[in-house]
């Protein structure tokens, strides 16, 4: 007969699962055993749970020991379970009463000596104990701040198994609650004004934070590509309550969170080097697939630096997330979907020997469109704004207007996306990259006059149907930033002009 059943959290992906976890006592020689597709880290989870309840002063039962996992077609992993495991034991035993964990959730990785350690994804796990109706959390003291996100929820921290017991036979003090949440600093971003020169990739920037758009920065060494693309943050607006919750689930199950700031309120920033593996860009492992960089970065920006230099099948790898804003992952143990809705930057050179000038090129003709072949036609199509960075000529600023600062022009792209998103609402879209072709040619259709450029393009095969559909919302972000209620025969020019700008 099952003697106890207490609750915990199985993650996939950014989804949490409730796992009841039961216990039974008796039945067989003395050892102890987990069913319910337990992974290699749960198995051992048995002896590490062993050792923390008899180092906390309890006794571990002289029987078999069955611990059931449910659902138990539900594959599970990691160590968040000990802390469950622990307690359901020693209610089986009749040690702790039962009552006490009713409608809890028992998160935590249990030491040898009774600590307890904290354990990735504690904001999916708790989201998703409060969709199932369970009303109170125990987690590790140091998961506290990431589990005081989740409201509706009475969270406790626990910093050792005795803790925990004592707290169950009564002493309501034995357990910490969470501080309030942190008040978010405001990101320091760096200034626009740093950047010399460069209008055109200054303006190519104003567009893509204006529109969600992606971009290409093509052009010499150290003419500010890398400057500008880290830059581009500090012109998207902060995320909303729901998107800080998604994107700091992810860190959280990517273990990437900070006790001092648990939740991201700024649009993050993801920079991977050019050797990064294709699990590291867009998730994988065994088992279940763990996100990668392109999860980390939704609704924030992915910068790709030298991005000739990244292996083809990992920038290949990116186009689905390109289109869908997701990424399916089919391993083993199942499918996971991680969220991916990112602003693609990618910085390249020209050629592998990268003069200051284009004039002083060493390279074979095919040396250079192999070099930037890397970047595939089918990739670059779902680029939107291509822009030739320039040589910088002179560093003094004496000739040149005053640059603007981020906050000037982050002004600018404020006021556009709050006339987008005043357009687009009512169909659930945000930003004028998130509208589905089909919309912009139908029900936003524009006049043939104005886009008669545009079909001229699409009849030569300058442009493809996907190229010409991203004319289009660049379109859209351009008479947005002018402050025209919808796009004008130059708005389109200039948007099949961002298109039109070759590598080579």
């Amino acid at each position: 007969m099952v003697l106890s059943r207490v609750w915990s959290v199985a993650l996939s992906g950014v989804d949490g699962i409730p796992v009841e976890i039961e216990a039974d006592i008796g039945g067989g020689r003395p050892r102890t055993q987990i069913v319910g597709l337990p992974d290699a880290a749960l198995n051992e989870a048995k002896d590490r749970v062993r050792a923390a309840v008899r180092n906390s002063g309890m006794v571990w039962p002289d029987q078999l020991v069955t611990f059931a996992l449910s659902p138990a077609a539900l594959p599970k992993g990691g160590s968040g379970y000990d802390l469950a495991l622990a307690v359901s034991v020693l209610v089986a035993d009749r040690r702790l009463p039962a009552e006490a964990f009713a409608d809890t959730v028992l998160v935590g990785e249990l030491a040898l000596d009774g600590r307890l350690r904290p354990v990735k994804g504690v904001l999916p796990c708790l989201l998703a104990a409060r969709r199932a109706g369970l009303r109170r959390a125990i987690v590790p003291v140091h998961a506290l701040p990431e589990a005081s996100l989740v409201s509706g929820l009475e969270i406790l921290g626990a910093g050792t198994l005795s803790e925990l017991v004592t707290w169950s036979q009564g002493t309501s003090d034995a357990l910490c609650v969470p501080d309030p949440p942190p008040t978010a600093l405001a990101a320091d971003h760096p200034d626009l004004v740093d950047v010399v020169g460069q209008p055109e990739g200054r303006w190519a920037l104003e567009v893509a934070a204006a529109g969600g758009h992606h971009v290409l920065l093509a052009g010499p060494p150290g003419t500010g590509k890398t400057m500008l693309a880290r830059r581009l943050p500090g012109l998207l607006p902060g995320l909303s309550p729901e998107q800080a919750l998604e994107v700091t689930a992810i860190h959280s199950v990517a273990g990437a969170l900070t006790a001092d700031a648990p939740l991201i309120t700024a649009p993050p920033f993801v920079a991977p080097h050019h050797t990064a593996s294709i699990a590291a860009l867009v998730g994988g492992g065994s088992g279940l697939a763990k996100p990668g960089g392109i999860s980390r970065a939704h609704f924030g920006v992915l910068f790709l630096d030298e991005a000739a230099e990244f292996a083809s099948d990992r920038l290949e790898a990116l186009r689905t997330a390109l289109e869908e804003g997701e990424i399916r992952l089919a391993r083993r143990d199942g499918v996971v979907v991680y969220p991916a809705r990112f602003q693609l930057v990618l910085a390249t050179n020209l050629c592998p020997c990268a003069p200051p000038r284009d004039a002083d090129c060493v390279c074979p003709p095919q040396v250079r469109r192999r070099y930037t072949a890397r970047l595939s036609g089918p990739l670059l199509d779902r680029v939107d704004l291509r822009v030739r960075m320039r040589p910088i000529t002179a560093m003094s600023r004496t000739l040149d207007p005053e640059p603007e600062s981020t906050t000037t022009v982050r002004t600018r792209v404020a006021e556009a996306r709050a006339r987008a998103t005043h357009r687009w609402s009512p169909h659930g879209w945000r930003t004028n990259a998130e509208v589905p072709g089909p919309a912009l040619r139908r029900e936003f259709a524009l006049p043939r006059e104005t886009t008669a450029l545009l079909d001229r393009a699409l009849s030569t095969g300058a442009v493809t149907a996907r190229g010409a559909d991203r004319c289009l919302r660049v379109a859209w972000t351009l008479a947005d930033l002018a402050s025209h209620p919808q796009p004008t025969r130059d708005h389109v020019t200039a948007a099949l002009d961002f298109r039109d700008r070759k590598l080579t």
